[in-house]
C-alpha cells in the first residue's frame, strides 16, 4: 500500500497563525492493520477525520474571539482539531475527543508543528459509558449530526460531560437535524439560540449553516 499523501498549510486567526498537517484530500486511505475497520469505520469514510471541513473552520473563527477564560473546554468529534489547536495556542484548558484511531497521531503532530504543549485527548465513542473525560464548562463541535440517531447519542454524551452550568457551541451546516438536537438538549434543561453565519466578503466559504448555542 502506498503511503497517504499529506498537506501542510498555515491558517490565520487574528494575530494567531496555526500550522496544520492534514490529509491531502478525502481520497486518502491507510488501514493496513484493520484497526479502523474493526471500529466500524469504512474505507469510504476513513479520511473524513483528516481534512479541514468548512464547519471546523467556522468554529475556529468563532471560538478565536470567544471568552474562554477559566473554562475547561471539550471539543467533541474533533477530527483534525483546528479549534483545539487554536485554543491550545491561546493557552486555554482544552481537551479533545474523537473515535477515529488516527486522530491523536495527527493532533500530536500538529501541536508539535506549532511548538505548543500536548493537547489532552481521549478516544471515545458517544455511546461509551466508561470514558475518563470528566465534566466541562464549555463543549464545542462542528458538523456532528450526520444521521438521525446521532442527535440522541450526541445529546446524551454532551449531558454526561457538561457541568450543571455549561455552554455548548455546535456549528451545524444544515443537514436538517438541528430541531431534533434542540429537542434532545431541552430534555436536559438546555435553552437554545441559533446564530446565522454571515458570509464574509474576503472568505471563499459558502456556508449556509448555523451556530447552535445551548445554555444551562
Amino acid at each position: 500500500m502506498t503511503n497517504i499523501r499529506l498537506r501542510y498549510q498555515t491558517l490565520e486567526f487574528g494575530e494567531s497563525d496555526i500550522h496544520v498537517c492534514t490529509l491531502r484530500d478525502k481520497q486518502q486511505f491507510q488501514d493496513a492493520d484493520g484497526i479502523a475497520e474493526g471500529l466500524g469505520i469504512s474505507s469510504a469514510s476513513w479520511a473524513y477525520f483528516g481534512v479541514i471541513w468548512p464547519s471546523g473552520l467556522i468554529l475556529a473563527q468563532f471560538i478565536s474571539a470567544y471568552n474562554t477564560a477559566a473554562k475547561r473546554i471539550l471539543e467533541v468529534g474533533c477530527g483534525i482539531g483546528l479549534p483545539s489547536l487554536l485554543l491550545n495556542a491561546k493557552c486555554a484548558d482544552i481537551t479533545a475527543t474523537d473515535y477515529h484511531p488516527e486522530v491523536e497521531t495527527f493532533l500530536n503532530r500538529n501541536t508539535s508543528l506549532n511548538n505548543d504543549t500536548t493537547i489532552e485527548f481521549e478516544r471515545a465513542n458517544w455511546a461509551d459509558t466508561n470514558d475518563q473525560l470528566g465534566a466541562f464548562d464549555l463543549i464545542i463541535g462542528s458538523d456532528l449530526l450526520y444521521e438521525d440517531e446521532h442527535s440522541k447519542l450526541l445529546a446524551n454524551f454532551i449531558n454526561k460531560h457538561a457541568k450543571p452550568s455549561c455552554e455548548i457551541l455546535l456549528v451545524d451546516p444544515g443537514r436538517g437535524r438541528k430541531a431534533k438536537m434542540t429537542t434532545r438538549m431541552a430534555e436536559f434543561g438546555f435553552k437554545v439560540s441559533y446564530q446565522k453565519i454571515p458570509q464574509q466578503a474576503e472568505s471563499d466559504i459558502d456556508f449556509k449553516g448555523y451556530i447552535l448555542k445551548f445554555d444551562r
